[in-house]
């Protein structure tokens, strides 16, 4: 019987000295068995029907449908996230699921979000950059901690986050994130929202966030980036900072600028 990709790299694993670094030829295995399953179709199915027969045994409870337990090309996502590892791929994918149903996501529409999504501190913009990517952008200024409910924060975030994939073109995969940093100070620091943002793209849409940037940051927030930067697991390494300027010819055309990014 084949030996999963994450099996394969525990057996070149001496034991005990789980420090110790993979042998060339076990690293050289394991990339070939990645690309050759992005190459294969036949070798990728294989492992996806692999996933979604361990989710209905192992979790039958979870939903079906779309973004459930059946649902192929979730699946297939997650696979290449784990680099095709089904047991990375189970346990990553039981776990979004679960947030998906508990969080409530499929509910969550114009109206559930009206209210915050009115304060003007989030939204996703009308036109892709230049790179094709759906535009989620967050006014830093107009965040209000102390007045704002977290929850309903936190609802906004992952309404934006499903309205910005709804808007991949076709072949397209990662969306842009723009902070703007203009006007922020202490008072719209809040470590955990952002840290939420970060942890919904790691954990619940891997490999969605293409960029980030942080747009004009003032002097008061380089110190909230050195604390939150080593909380962010991979994804600070995306993360830019960059003036208005870049933003405005760089990332976008004359026509599609946002509104409030314009002269």
């Amino acid at each position: 019987m084949a030996i999963h990709t994450c099996e394969a790299l525990r057996a070149c694993r001496p034991p005990l000295f789980t420090s110790i670094k993979l042998a060339p030829n076990c690293i050289r295995n394991y990339k070939f068995r990645v690309q050759s399953c992005l190459k294969n179709p036949n070798c990728s199915r294989k492992l996806v029907l692999e996933v979604k027969e361990k989710l209905e045994k192992e979790n039958y409870s979870l939903p079906v449908g779309k973004n459930g337990r059946d649902d192929e090309d979730m699946i297939l996502w997650y696979l290449k996230d784990r680099r095709f590892c089904v047991e990375e791929a189970v346990a990553k994918l039981t776990k979004a699921i679960r947030w998906r149903q508990e969080f409530g996501v499929s509910d969550l529409s114009e109206d559930a979000v009206k209210s915050m999504a009115e304060t003007g501190k989030a939204y996703v913009h009308d036109f892709l950059d230049v790179n094709d990517r759906p535009v989620l952008i967050v006014v830093a200024s107009k965040h209000l901690p102390a007045v704002h409910d977290q929850h309903e924060d936190h609802k906004l975030c992952v309404f934006l986050i499903e309205k910005a994939l709804s808007k991949l073109p076709a072949g397209k995969e990662q969306i842009l994130g723009i902070f703007d940093l203009r006007g922020f100070g202490t008072k719209n620091t809040d470590l955990s929202s952002l840290t939420f943002l970060f942890n919904v793209f790691y954990y619940y849409y891997p490999k969605r966030l293409g960029e980030v940037l942080f747009v004009d940051a003032p002097f008061v927030f380089k110190p909230i980036w050195q604390l939150v930067k080593p909380l962010l697991k991979s994804y600070a390494s995306l993360v830019k900072f960059c003036s208005m300027e870049t933003v405005r010819k760089e990332y976008f055309t004359e026509a599609t600028i946002p509104v409030n990014f314009r002269d």
